[in-house]
């Protein structure tokens, strides 16, 4: 773990750039109970900064596998009323959300696909009505990582230290090695603005997709589409950054204009279970044919869990020389790899990447092309020889991205 300063900068930069916790404010955080020193520095760095109360949720592993490999799966499906009313409770008492990211990307390979879809996939019907205020920015939300044993191994396989190991590579992407973190990470979100308000200003109608490995993908953008970076705007005024690190740029697709084929860059670990080489074929911004090397059955399980999931509810744009990428690390997690490559998102889209959105019935986001659904995947296709184009409204052609480095 950090020690001394790091672990201080780290906590400060969570607290106040990440889900900008204000004075009397409450804070939940879900840390892994391997990490539990994490969770309590974040607590009296919280109370530090005057929070007037912090609640801690604990997750186990250990316990979940033993949960699954024993609970029946009707048992297992039936999410209890107290976690769903205690989630939006945060809501309701405008409490900051802080989610720390460190699960074994093979925890529960043993598993039966069925069955852990079967629960996940209640889990995200139970909690959809939080998970809506959270995509629409009702509650200021950050989602980081520290390594766990079992992750850190997977990482660093051949490493006689690898939780040392990934320690520095994930205190390097949360830009701890600067002699002032803070003051970094604001140079940083200034950049990702600044591309941001370019693509808002050309408003493109399509992004055409296209590397060696056999992507060519026409990703059309919705109606009044928004770019977002780093830096959103809470429901209650209030700046937060959502992700750290973050490299991206993103916004929502049209859920019926997407064409064509896109192939993974980078294996995606969902729920404990690795998926790699697989390739989705879209027609009229659904998905009508999909493969993968390994973990078929945990991509089709996400595809066929709703009307959404057949569809993309993200477009997010990655240079390949963001300091993740440039590591040459693959982390087994999305939260670092998503960062290191152009991706997409089956399912959901977040409702202020359109003009307004916030303010919109799901009706009337789908009418601009917003996609629904109780899940968002993301998962990456950014190459190095990726070429992004952008077509406009009169069809006039921009290069945006050339040899999978923005060239604006």
């Amino acid at each position: 773990m950090f020690s001394g300063k790091e672990l201080k900068d780290y906590t400060k930069l969570v607290l106040s750039i990440g889900v900008n916790l204000q004075k009397g404010q409450g804070l939940e955080i879900a840390c892994p109970v391997e990490r539990r020193e994490l969770a309590h520095a974040l607590t009296q760095t919280a109370y530090e900064m005057g929070a007037k109360i912090v609640r801690v949720r604990w997750d186990d592993e250990v316990i979940d596998k033993l949960n699954f490999e024993n609970a029946q799966t009707d048992v297992l499906t039936k999410i209890p009323k107290w976690l769903v009313e205690s989630k939006e409770e945060l809501v309701k008492e405008g409490f900051c959300y802080v989610a720390i990211a460190a699960d074994n990307p093979q925890a529960f390979k043993s598993v039966p696909t069925k069955k852990l879809s079967s629960y996940y996939q209640a889990k995200s019907k139970a909690l959809k009505k939080f998970s809506d205020q959270v995509m629409s920015n009702g509650i200021r939300w950050c989602v980081v990582s520290v390594p766990t044993k079992e992750w850190a191994k997977q990482v660093f396989p051949k490493s006689r230290a690898p939780e040392k190991d990934l320690l520095n590579a994930i205190a390097k992407t949360m830009r701890l090695d600067h002699a002032d973190p803070l003051l970094a990470w604001k140079e940083h979100i200034n950049l990702l603005d600044k591309r941001a308000e370019y693509l808002n200003q050309m408003n493109f109608e399509y992004l055409h997709f296209k590397n060696s490995k056999g992507t060519d993908l026409k990703v059309g953008l919705a109606i009044d589409h928004l770019w977002l970076s780093a830096k959103e705007k809470a429901k209650d005024g209030i700046e937060f950054v959502a992700n750290m690190p973050t490299e991206e740029v993103f916004t929502a697709p049209h859920r019926l204009k997407i064409d064509g084929v896109v192939h993974s860059a980078l294996p995606l670990c969902e729920n404990g279970q690795i998926i790699d080489n697989f390739t989705l074929q879209f027609k009229k911004g659904k998905i009508v044919s999909f493969s993968a090397e390994k973990g078929y059955d945990v991509l089709k399980n996400i595809i066929e869990t709703d009307k959404g999931t057949l569809s993309l509810g993200e477009v997010a744009l990655i240079g390949k020389n963001s300091p993740i990428s440039k590591s040459g690390i693959l982390f087994y997690n999305t939260l670092f790899d998503e960062n290191a490559s152009c991706h997409l998102a089956i399912g959901k889209s977040y409702p202020t990447t359109v003009k307004n959105g916030d303010k919109l019935s799901t009706a009337e986001l789908k009418r601009k092309g917003v996609n629904d659904s109780v899940e968002h995947v993301d998962f990456m296709i950014g190459t190095p020889d990726l070429s992004v184009t952008g077509i406009s409204y009169d069809g006039k052609e921009t290069v945006i991205f050339k040899d999978g480095e923005w060239i604006i």
